[in-house]
């Protein structure tokens, strides 16, 4: 894709977590989720909203309403411009979040409605909005136009060691507004330049304990950094992903150069086409799987990848994640918020067309790998899972 280069952006605010309404006990020593306030103060901060930008907010109702006020109140005081809030539940529809902007949408095709939603310079969008809504489809849309960037707040991502997710409970809660208030996002953005700077010409090899021995390239390939920055001011916007900006952030996330991608893949146990699958190894030529095998329920791999298709059998992106607050805990080990934690890997299958790469088909799989060394030419920036210190500053 081109280059952005406008006077105006729009940022989508999306909040996927699951709100919990009980103030229970956390063994995080932090306020009680959720505290509005400084969720509100911080989500301005990340924005960075400048005088006169049109905002709207995305919303399920009963989930997070204590926000649409709040948040209304502070885009007025950073003089800009509130433009009401869409339920993206047809069968209520609060009616103080319904203004003019928000009842000329009704009924529009989404065609129509992309079109409307090209006024808007910052969209927030707050839980229990997903792509399944007309809203946040055209949303997308008007992104695919080379116009405009958003901010997601994917609350959901949790998962066991497999790669399953897990129930987000009341800790976990807290446990990512803890992250999200206190991230160092500037040395965060600091050490993904650095890291971007030392692979952008030198080969990248994973290997984990299981047998992973994969290497690649990534040429000119943009370097989507999630570093929480959703300013205007934020340059590179080169695909659909680099306008997508995570909170909480934390990873790096990169398509290779397909035709450079070689070496095996070793997966941990893990579910394929609804069946448990052990052993697994895929070996890559060119960016194609090119072997299959595994000690338990190889059919179930093969199946699930010969429905997806050519990008079923397509390596599609690498993701690195360098946030410290999200690492893996030692005590009681699970995957926080997809695999955006310092040191976590995900080596994912599929369509990397959204992350600037020529597979499409629509097929995503991703894979996460809490123990892996990643060398950059021969220096190693992951260590068995671990960022190490001396690259990292943390």
């Amino acid at each position: 894709m081109k280059k952005l280069a406008l006077p105006s952006f729009i940022v989508l605010i999306s909040f996927c977590w699951l709100a919990c309404q009980k103030k229970e006990e956390s063994t995080i020593q932090i306020k009680s989720f959720p505290d509005w306030e400084a969720i509100a103060s911080k989500l301005m901060e990340r924005s960075d909203l400048v005088e006169g930008e049109k905002v709207i907010l995305m919303a399920q109702p009963g989930s997070f309403d204590p926000l649409v006020p709040l948040l209304a109140e502070k885009i007025h005081q950073r003089g800009a411009i509130y433009l009401g809030t869409f339920s993206v539940d047809s069968s209520a529809k609060p009616v103080a979040w319904e203004t003019d902007f928000v009842k000329q949408a009704k009924g529009k095709s989404k065609g129509d409605l992309t079109h409307h939603l090209m006024q808007v310079d910052l969209g927030m969008m707050l839980p229990g909005a997903n792509p399944v809504h007309l809203e946040y489809a055209a949303m997308q849309d008007v992104l695919k136009r080379n116009i405009g960037r958003t901010i997601h707040f994917h609350w959901s991502g949790a998962y066991d060691l497999s790669g399953e997710p897990i129930e987000i409970d009341s800790a976990i809660n807290e446990y990512y507004q803890k992250v999200f208030l206190e991230t160092d996002y500037l040395k965060l953005g600091r050490l993904q330049r650095s890291f971007e700077d030392a692979i952008r010409n030198k080969w990248v090899t994973v290997m984990t304990p299981l047998g992973t021995n994969i290497k690649f390239k990534i040429g000119n390939r943009p370097v989507t950094k999630q570093d929480g920055d959703a300013s205007s001011k934020r340059k590179q916007l080169r695909n659909l992903i680099d306008r997508e900006i995570e909170l909480p952030a934390g990873a790096i996330r990169v398509a290779p150069e397909e035709e450079t991608v070689e070496g095996t893949i070793a997966f941990p146990n893990s579910i394929w086409n609804g069946q448990k699958v052990e052993g697994l190894v895929l070996t890559f030529r060119a960016g194609k799987v090119v072997k299959i095998k595994a000690t338990l329920g190889v059919e179930a791999a093969k199946a699930e990848l010969e429905a997806a298709g050519e990008a079923g059998h397509s390596f599609r992106e690498f993701a690195m994640g360098f946030n410290p607050l999200l690492a893996i805990a030692q005590d009681k080990p699970w995957i926080p918020y997809y695999g955006y934690g310092a040191g976590v890997v995900r080596l994912s299958l599929g369509d990397n067309s959204e992350l600037g790469g020529n597979v499409e088909g629509g097929y995503v799989r991703w894979n996460f790998f809490t123990d892996a060394t990643v060398l950059v030419g021969e220096k190693a920036w992951v260590k068995e899972g671990k960022l190490l210190k001396d690259q990292s500053n943390y």
